[in-house]
Formats: structure tokens, sequence, C-alpha cells
């Protein structure tokens, strides 16, 4: 099921409204049922996934909990990793691996046809299975206690507003929240249900509208050069921004609707002045998850400098792969981490050089200028992202500044009409991501007169309205994540 789609808007509601009317011993009984038929509207043979992976770090769980011996301890920590990654493996990343083998051997003269599995990747099987691990790994270490109510913590996997996309919540966050009572509370639905409207004004204003320029450019790159692919490229940073930070509103938003408090997954990341700060504002889930996770355990910056810089690089790498199976998500993955490394390696050049050239005696022209080197840097890699394959991003590239004419219609499919609503639409986005930075602005429309609220909200109603692309619904881009 869809944010976007009809059958989203009457089952929200339904279930939003059932849900304060339910005495709270019976709300996790709702959620846990309205969780999962969300989630089968989809494919229902994808919910036996689901049930496997709870179980599987549940009952793990509960025996580290029965026992003191460190073995144990960690042979039971070791089942949940490997059975949970296993199946992440098998439907995501199987073929991948068996094309690659397939090719390697073939170059090295060994022709062998290796097996290739028919299966459908399950809708946010990345975002649940990080989950469930990060729940194991915290009852390993001690962070927190083993969750003994087994529906208390499939809801905790399953909770439908961020099952599929995020953010990736830890069970130290969410499951207590789980447990609580939550009364009906009008300033608290009305804020949730506002930040549901932005997210879908992201999504179906801005990220769908600009996918039709980006498709029929990344679809068909050798059929365009210049203005066309970085036009295309702006665009897709935006798209993918838009959506995706689309979805977390909404789920954070439909979240708060029902009391729970879920992470903030986007902080205006393009007005990041460097690769590292980016990634304090990009997917901060995730971010965070690699982390405390992967990043400290190898080491972190607690180490040598090369050791330091080869953490930093697996991690980018591993999370370039964990967002799809393609060699242009490792590439992506690798861009960053390279980035990241580069960028500490001449921290006391760049500043040596910032000084010469007279930045420092203006500070906020060189804020300007580090946000526009860090948001160059973001379009080159998002051009591997976005690419259906290594050659054709390789094309953009090496295509990207070749002949590029103002003169000719780069438009295309978009239309004029159609093309200039993006771009204004962009604008607005980034207006109100500018003014956030000084108002909270929900807060700020909440305290003005009856009449001034009111007008705004009808206004922004009748202009999501009019301005939707709601032919034909889209699923969200990190839904094949």
């Amino acid at each position: 099921m869809l944010f976007n789609s009809l059958e989203f808007l009457i089952f929200f509601p339904l279930v939003a409204a059932a849900y304060f009317m339910l005495p709270h011993r019976f709300r996790w009984v709702l959620l846990l049922v309205a969780s999962y038929y969300f989630y089968m509207s989809w494919k229902v043979t994808y919910a036996v996934l689901l049930v496997v992976t709870t179980v599987v770090a549940y009952v793990a769980a509960l025996q580290m909990g029965k026992t003191d011996d460190p073995g144990l301890r960690r042979a039971w920590l070791v089942f949940s990793l490997v059975l949970n990654l296993g199946i992440l493996f098998v439907f995501k990343y199987f073929n991948l691996f068996s094309d690659t083998g397939e090719a390697v051997l073939a170059a090295a003269g060994l022709p062998y046809q290796l097996p290739n599995l028919d299966v459908l990747l399950p809708v946010g099987i990345s975002f649940y299975t990080f989950q469930t691990l990060s729940y194991s790994i915290d009852v390993y270490r001690g962070d927190r206690g083993t969750e003994r109510d087994f529906g208390t913590f499939a809801l905790y996997v399953s909770f439908f507003p961020q099952l599929v996309a995020g953010p990736i919540e830890r069970s130290t966050r969410l499951l207590p929240q789980l447990k609580e009572s939550f009364d009906f509370d009008y300033k608290r639905v009305t804020d949730g249900l506002k930040l549901m409207a932005w997210g879908f004004f992201k999504k179906l204003v801005i990220a769908d509208r600009l996918s039709v320029y980006v498709d029929q450019v990344y679809n068909n790159p050798t059929e365009y050069s210049g203005l066309p692919l970085i036009i295309a490229t702006v665009f897709f940073a935006y798209q993918i921004y838009c959506d995706f930070s689309g979805y977390s509103d909404i789920a954070i938003g439909a979240a708060r609707v029902m009391g729970y408090n879920l992470m903030e997954n986007f902080r205006q990341p393009y007005f990041s002045k460097s690769i590292q700060e980016f990634w304090r504002r990009w997917h901060i889930s995730l971010s965070t998850w690699f982390r405390d996770y992967v990043y400290i355990p190898l080491g972190g910056s607690r180490a040598s400098r090369s050791r330091w810089y080869f953490n930093l690089f697996v991690v980018f790498v591993v999370s370039g792969l964990w967002h799809g199976a393609n060699w242009t998500f490792v590439a992506w993955g690798a861009l960053h981490g390279s980035y990241l490394i580069l960028g500490l390696a001449t921290r006391d050049l760049r500043e040596r050089v910032a000084e010469a050239v007279g930045l420092n005696r203006s500070p906020q022209f060189r804020k300007v200028v580090q946000m526009a080197i860090t948001f160059a840097l973001v379009l080159f890699a998002w051009i591997f992202f976005r690419a259906n394959d290594i050659s054709d991003a390789l094309y953009v590239v090496g295509h990207l500044f070749t002949g590029v004419d103002f003169t000719t219609d780069y438009y295309l499919a978009m239309g004029v009409q159609e093309f200039w609503v993006g771009v204004a639409a962009i604008a607005l986005l980034e207006a109100v991501h500018f003014a956030q930075r000084r108002v909270r602005i929900r807060g700020y429309i909440a305290e003005r007169p009856v009449w001034v609220r009111w007008s705004f909200y009808y206004a922004s109603a009748m202009l999501l309205i009019m301005f939707a692309k709601t032919d034909a619904p889209k699923a969200f881009i990190y839904f094949q994540f």
C-alpha cells in the first residue's frame, strides 16, 4: 500500500480513529494487524519473511537473556545475524554475486553458467532486517534488556508508518513507546497531519514531477549530452531527496498523530558545508546505524590514520551496497568514502588556501562556497546512484559538459509549463528550508490568528491538489532497497 494512494487515504484515518477509540490494552493488536495488512497489500507471501525475521530475532534475544555465558550469548547473536543477513543476501544480492562470478570466470577463460534466482525483492527487507539486527546487537551488548512480550516486539518490527522505508528505529527508542498510552491531543494530531501534508507536497508536487525528466534522460543517456544531462542530474538530486524525505515526513507525521515519536531522518542536507556534514543530515537513521554497528566496532577513528581511513571507506562501500544489488551503488558509496578521506587528508591545506585567497575575511561567503562545492560533489556521486549501470554512468560523466547549448529545446517530454512548475517548487522547498533555520514554521503558523491559519491551510491544500501528480501513483524510490 503506497502512502500516495487512495487506499492509504482510507486506511490511515480508519486505523487512527479505531486506535483512539480502543482501550490501551487492545491498541497493540490493532496496530499489529493493521501493519501486517499494510505490508501484505503488496504481496501476501512477503509476510512470511517478516514473521521469520521477527521470530529469529525474538528467540535469539530470549536465549541471550537466559545466560551470562559469553560464548553462548555470542553464538545466539551469530545465529540471529547469519539467518537474517542470509535471508537478505538470498533475496537481494544472490543474483548480483552470481552474475559477477560468472563474468569473472568468463574473463579468466573458464565459462561457467552460474544459477540465478527468479524471486522478487520483498518491499522494505533492508529496513526491517537492520531494525531487528540492531535489537539483537543491543541485547548482546547489554544496552537493553530482552523484550519478552512477543506481540509488542512483532509490532516494533512491523510498525506500518516506518516499515518499508524507515526511519530505521532503535529498540531503545521505539519499543518503550509502544507500551505507553497516548490520549487524543489536538495539537499533536494537527502537527502530525501538517508534517504529512509537507511530505505529500515533496512527493507528489516535486519528486513525481521531476521523475518524468530524469527517467527520460537516464533511461536513454546516450541520446543526450550537455544541458539535458546536467538538468537531469540536478533534478534527480531533488527527486530523490523529496521522494525519500517526503516518505519520512509522512511516516513521522502518521506516527505522531497516534502519539509516537520517530527519529528525524533528514535535516536540510543540501545546505551542508562538507561531505561529513551532509551525512549528518542525510538518511540520519541509516548513517547513525552504520556508525554504531559497523564503524565504531571496526575501530572508528581510534586507530592509526591508515586504519581510520580504511574504516571509513569500508563503511561507505557497504552502505552503498545496502542500497541495492548493483555495482553503481557500490561506486556511489566508494565515492562518498573517498570524499571523506580526501577531505580529512587535505583539511590543513584547505585552511591555508582559504586564508591565502581571503575566504576567511568573509565567513558568510566562505559558507556559500563550501555549500556549492559540497553540492557539486554530491551531484557527481548521484550520477552513479541513478544510472542503470556503470557504462551509463561513465557516459553521463564524459558528456556532461559537451555540446552545452541553451538555444535548443531542453524541456523534453516534461514540457515548458511542467518544467518551470518543477523549478518553482524546488525554489519554494529551499525557501522553506532557509526559513526553517531561523523559525519553526509549523509552530509559527499555529500561533497566528484563526483566520490567518485556516486561510493558509486551505490555500496550501488547494495548491497541493492543483499541482500534485496523481495520474498514476508512483512507488517511493527507497521501496526497492
